[in-house]
């Protein structure tokens, strides 16, 4: 394993067969005979799914990629090796946020209106959800009422179809649970950041809990995958100190915390507007600011500039604000003040993602030994044990 470089990934060492929908989907979710598929998009304008109109658009990339790599073949000869009885497509509108619940109204190729709760969920056995906006959260909340598996595949792009999605999820599988062995039922974790010369450490309480792990594969009861997989994760029970986070357009504010949330933010570099927005928020909805998942990569992958893959790199971590109930947390969406607050909001560290942060250590509490698990970005000797063990 490489120690001189923040990225892993060699593509003179590590190269990937072609993508394969019927060995992904023969992987992760071993299907019988006889089962209904389903693919969901969105769109801004729904309609535009009557007559495949959404194609047209060239900024519709992501659901190019649904209908042409997975609607299609699952219609054609991969449902016929899979002894699938059919698949269908939906559109349903953008909910313009991350794990917002979705819209109950979607449309047909056939341009009909249906509701998903009454004419969708009830009528499939997988459902594969290729959107602009992760639906983890609402979808594996779906899936539990109505019996269905299914994968998130939000912000797929051609990085991810040539790696992400090739790689053999029986060995993603088994080497995460060696990382989720070696993390499970930890005190707590601690990271130190540096930010232009500042350093602040954020202290995520973890309790002896059990560490969870998306290893992409969905075989049992009904559950949803989120696909590229490869992490390990927590749903803290505390949190206290300090974080640097990066906002959409630039700006770095620095993260107060006490009591498992952000309670307030202060200006680093860039836009006080954007600072004096998220303050606003806090304080109108204090929900929002929960840190609600401490997560960390377990796969050596190219980066792609989406984060369903690039936070399941090795030697990335991630945090999350808002809503945890899909991982197991208690912060449900009627919880929130507004609905369109209702989020799950993964925070990305990483060196191409947030080049102007540097996560200096991360150190995981254990069986009464202090463990490095990552410098810099690179994996400790204790993580290369773990995977090599």
């Amino acid at each position: 394993m490489k120690t001189s470089s923040p990225l892993l990934f060699d593509p003179a060492v590590h190269t990937f067969p072609e993508f394969d929908l019927q060995r992904l989907l023969k992987t992760v979710f071993a299907p019988e005979p006889g089962q209904r598929f389903a693919v969901f998009i969105d769109l801004e304008n729904p309609p535009e799914s009557k007559d495949a109109a959404f194609l047209k658009d060239p900024q519709n990339s992501i659901q190019k990629y649904a209908y042409d790599l997975f609607y299609q073949p699952l219609r054609g000869k991969v449902g016929e090796a899979l002894g699938a009885k059919g698949c269908d497509l939906y559109a349903y509108k953008i909910t313009g946020g991350s794990n917002l619940d979705l819209p109950d109204e979607a449309y047909t190729l056939e341009g009909q209106q249906v509701s998903l709760e009454k004419e969708v969920y009830p009528r499939y056995d997988i459902i594969l959800c290729i959107s602009t906006e992760s639906a983890t959260a609402p979808l594996t909340a779906f899936a539990k009422k109505y019996g269905f598996r299914g994968a998130t595949l939000h912000g797929l792009n051609q990085t991810i179809v040539d790696s992400g999605l090739c790689v053999d999820y029986e060995e993603v599988s088994r080497q995460t649970e060696k990382l989720r062995l070696g993390f499970t039922k930890a005190d707590k974790v601690e990271i130190d950041f540096e930010t232009n010369g500042h350093k602040q450490t954020l202290t995520l309480i973890l309790n002896k809990q059990e560490a969870q792990k998306s290893h992409g594969l969905c075989r049992g009861g009904p559950d949803v995958a989120n696909l590229p997989a490869g992490e390990i994760y927590f749903v803290p029970e505390g949190a206290e100190g300090e974080f640097p986070m990066q906002y959409a357009d630039g700006t770095i504010g620095l993260q107060k915390v006490s009591g498992g949330r952000i309670t307030h933010a202060v200006l680093m570099d860039g836009s006080e507007a954007t600072i004096a927005a998220h303050n606003e928020k806090l304080k109108s909805d204090p929900v929002t600011g929960e840190l609600g998942e401490l997560g960390f990569g377990t796969q050596i992958l190219p980066v792609s500039g989406k984060d369903i893959q690039d936070e399941k790199v090795l030697g990335t971590l991630h945090v999350a604000t808002g809503r945890s109930d899909h991982l197991g947390g208690h912060l449900t969406p009627e919880l929130f003040s507004e609905s369109q607050n209702a989020t799950h909001d993964d925070i990305l560290y990483s060196p191409t993602k947030t080049p102007g942060i540097k996560v200096t250590q991360a150190r995981l509490y254990r069986d009464g030994q202090t463990h490095v698990v990552i410098e810099n970005y690179v994996p400790s000797s204790y993580i290369e044990e773990l995977l090599n063990g």
